[in-house]
């Protein structure tokens, strides 16, 4: 199997710019690019296709070039927007670009990483506009999708003007990299059709580019993936802790599993087919989800970061609360109701403050009947007291009412 017959397999072409794309990835290996505007100081789970595609393609030998957007993120992309995105200042597009170019080297060690500004910056207004500014038909830049899909709620003339200056990275680099193509999701077609355009337009006519998109993942309710209701799943550890990103994958529904383990995971394909078959004939174990889970939290983080995440769960599951350490308490309790306390506390009190209980006789019931454990072992006295110098690590005392319901008391 070829590699874009791999990548239609993996559900990962919408749309190419050539049919000749597949006989040239076996025949060259070509240089590549894929870009992100710095729009914020990580990427986050819905920016990572991107990245694998990449990968793949690294893989197979292509060279990828990663463009962070330090000059396009000051323009704003209308791409996948209905409305006009806030412009970023000169110093936090530039210390975004730093933060996510160490994400994505991670995943991509070796690939070559630019920013844009580097060269968009050098050009003066006249010399924008005679020079790329002339190669580009107004009429042809409103039949583009991004363009079009906001006329009725208004677009400003510098979002208007993104595809130009993205055309420009195409161009720049096809020069000055022998780069020959460009990657996207779908919502990108318009910006990489347009960057072909002035690479024959301003390189000549014998320049032969290529491209291919794609297709954008959403959630049931249309709206985009890698949102949860309390926000964006982000690669940065400090604003989505590395358990909460194993989770996500690890909650990925039934339905969806299939198709996140062909596109999120790097096994072959036909160990993947085998995953699949094994996944159908016993959706309740969760193989898939628990593959997809490992490769990721793996590649964006670490094995041992990884290890840590399945650690939490098992003890989360089974009530062994002493084998985690204080961090990994922190990470897996971090939704969990807490409350705080400076002196000791009687269980039955505390069960009705962490709300647990609604008043002290269904908490005595509770503990009665062997319902409540405190740090991961029973407890059935109702004289029990949570004192600090049991506390874990002297800092935390986790309660445990039933299978699922937790409150974590931090003590003073």
């Amino acid at each position: 199997m070829n590699l874009l017959e791999e990548l239609k397999w993996r559900d990962l072409i919408f749309d190419i710019t050539d049919p000749e794309i597949g006989k040239v990835l076996e025949k060259e290996k070509m240089t590549f690019y894929v870009g992100a505007d710095p729009t914020a100081d990580s990427l986050h789970v819905g920016h990572l296709m991107s990245y694998l595609v990449s990968k793949r393609l690294q893989d197979r030998g292509h060279h990828p070039i990663l463009v962070i957007g330090g000059g396009t993120g000051l323009i704003g992309d209308p791409s996948g927007r209905s409305d006009e995105r806030q412009l970023l200042t000169l110093e936090i597009s530039l210390k975004n670009g730093k933060a996510i170019t160490a994400q994505v080297k991670k995943i991509l060690p070796t690939a070559k990483v630019v920013n844009n500004y580097d060269w968009i910056s050098k050009f003066d207004i006249i010399t924008f506009l005679r020079d790329i500014g002339k190669h580009f038909n107004i009429n042809y830049m409103l039949s583009k999708e991004s363009v079009k899909s906001r006329l009725e709620n208004g677009i400003s003339f510098t979002e208007f003007s993104y595809q130009v200056i993205q055309s420009l990275d195409f161009m720049h680099l096809y020069k000055e990299e022998n780069c020959k193509m460009q990657i996207g999701g779908q919502d990108q077609w318009g910006n990489i059709t347009a960057g072909l355009e002035l690479i024959r337009k301003m390189l000549g006519r014998d320049k032969k580019g290529y491209g291919f998109t794609w297709p954008l993942l959403t959630k049931d309710d249309g709206t985009k993936f890698g949102k949860t209701a309390s926000g964006a799943i982000w690669l940065d550890p400090n604003r989505t802790s590395v358990y909460e990103f194993y989770q996500y994958w690890i909650n990925t529904p039934d339905k969806d599993a299939i198709s996140y383990l062909k596109k999120f995971t790097f096994m072959s394909v036909e160990k993947t087919k085998e995953i699949i078959e094994q996944f159908k004939s016993a959706p309740h174990e969760r193989l898939a989800q628990r593959k997809i889970a490992e490769e990721l939290t793996v590649l964006v983080h670490s094995r041992e970061q990884y290890e840590s995440a399945v650690r939490i769960s098992k003890a989360l599951f089974s009530g062994n609360i002493k084998s985690l350490s204080v961090s990994e308490i922190k990470d897996g309790f971090k939704d969990v109701p807490s409350i705080t306390i400076s002196q000791d506390m009687n269980l039955v009190d505390l069960l009705i403050e962490a709300k647990l209980a609604s008043s002290k006789r269904e908490a005595r019931e509770f503990i009665n009947n062997g319902a409540v454990s405190v740090n991961g072992e029973k407890a059935t006295n109702l004289d029990f007291m949570v004192k600090k110098e049991n506390a874990i690590d002297d800092s935390f005392t986790v309660i445990r009412r039933g299978k699922k319901k937790y409150a974590l008391v931090k003590h003073q």
